[in-house]
């Protein structure tokens, strides 16, 4: 098992924002691409947003324009900074790399989206 570690998660209200972090080994963060991933109650584990080595983004069409993936190389993390959350965004959030690997699934983060 590969220790990710996520944290930043919390309570917000919808039109708030957090700041998602997840510390991965470097052997893992220097080489794959890096990923965020998110399972809302009774539903699939779905991809939110990727990055590679290099910078270059993707995201899913419900967070585009707003969640910005980044990254620190020296910090060997990976961020995700969420705005404008909305109550359909609550979900326990995840990062692992891209294509995931079972062996790096953490114990995600919380995030509630609720007046």
């Amino acid at each position: 098992q590969v220790q990710l570690v996520e944290s930043g998660g919390g309570l917000v209200q919808p039109g708030g924002s957090l700041r998602l972090s997840c510390a991965a080994p470097g052997s893992i963060f220097k080489s794959l691409r890096m990923a965020w991933y998110r399972q809302a109650p009774g539903k699939e584990r779905d991809l939110v947003a990727t990055i590679t080595q290099g910078g270059s983004t993707y995201y899913a069409d419900a967070m585009k324009g707003r969640f910005t993936i980044s990254r620190d190389n020296a910090k060997n993390t990976v961020y995700l900074q969420m705005n404008s959350l909305q109550p359909e965004d609550t979900a326990v959030y995840y990062c692992n790399v891209h294509p995931p690997l079972v062996r790096c699934w953490g114990q995600g983060t919380q995030v509630t989206v609720s007046s």
